[in-house]
């Protein structure tokens, strides 16, 4: 069997002696770059190595681009190599906030043509609750060769976002909280809002209060709500720099509604260029 949505930790710690499984800590925070390797070096789960979401994920900012633009695309396949990713082998990504940093690597391998990857539902705080073990031994991995087989769903450009949504084509959904949206309160970008017509639904709706995603009925129904009369592959997530707008996408995955898309670039590439329209609310 292979997970290509999610995983249950039960599910994960039964293949934990699995060659086959390669499991990614995933854990960042935007406020300290450095906490979520400190954190993955105080206790992480067995055999799990680390990604870092500047240094591995994403590539260098420039004057154009959003802040975590997407990695080199040989940079990547030598980083997937080096961690001992192979075309037949179970991906497992985690982190401390139920798929919000790991979806990113989830999207990129999927990007990639790897399919076979899933985000741990509850990432490694359901992992302790349930008294799985967790190590401070580094895992001794043997490097492999992984091959890349991108397809068409790497991304979409901002000119594919803007023709896309002046011809209507597109329904659009933003992952960041309320009050990112509406453009009340942005801590981290220098403009405030939205993209005109972009609907909202903070990631956090995928979630129950235990930090598991919700069932896929439950989403499929959240999620038709906003598309409409939109088919899945006429929609396109978004967010402040498109690391939270893939858990959306995988909260579509889940649901069965396949083949939305993401924009990278997300709202800290959108606001680069003036010329590009914005509303708040």
């Amino acid at each position: 069997m292979s997970y290509t949505t999610i995983i249950s930790v039960t599910d994960l710690h039964r293949q934990l002696d699995n060659p086959n499984f390669i499991v990614i800590d995933c854990r960042f925070s935007l406020t300290d770059t450095e906490a979520g390797f400190k954190a993955y070096r105080h206790g992480h789960i067995p055999t799990a190595r680390y990604a870092h979401l500047d240094k591995d994920l994403s590539s260098r900012i420039t004057a154009i681009t959003g802040r975590h633009p997407l990695p080199n695309l040989t940079e990547l396949v030598n980083k997937l190599s080096s961690w001992g990713i192979a075309n037949n082998s179970q991906v497992v990504v985690y982190d401390d906030i139920s798929g919000a940093i790991a979806g990113r690597l989830w999207w990129l391998l999927r990007s990639l043509g790897h399919d076979k990857v899933a985000v741990l539902d509850g990432g490694i705080k359901r992992w302790q609750q349930l008294g799985f073990p967790v190590t401070t031994t580094l895992p001794v991995v043997k490097p492999c060769v992984f091959r890349a087989y991108p397809g068409e769903n790497t991304g979409l450009s901002a000119l594919h976002v803007q023709n896309g949504l002046a011809q209507r084509t597109l329904c659009l959904i933003d992952a960041r909280t309320p009050e990112r949206y509406r453009g009340e309160h942005e801590p981290i970008d220098p403009v405030a809002g939205h993209i005109p017509s972009a609907a909202n639904r903070p990631f956090q709706l995928n979630l129950d209060s235990d930090g598991l995603f919700l069932s896929p009925e439950i989403l499929g129904c959240q999620f038709k709500v906003l598309m409409g009369d939109k088919n899945p592959s006429h929609v396109v997530h978004t967010c402040g720099s498109g690391v939270t707008a893939c858990h959306n996408l995988l909260a579509m995955e889940v649901a069965g509604l396949q083949g939305s898309k993401l924009y990278p670039g997300s709202w800290s590439e959108w606001i680069r260029d003036k010329n590009r329209p914005i509303a708040t609310s």
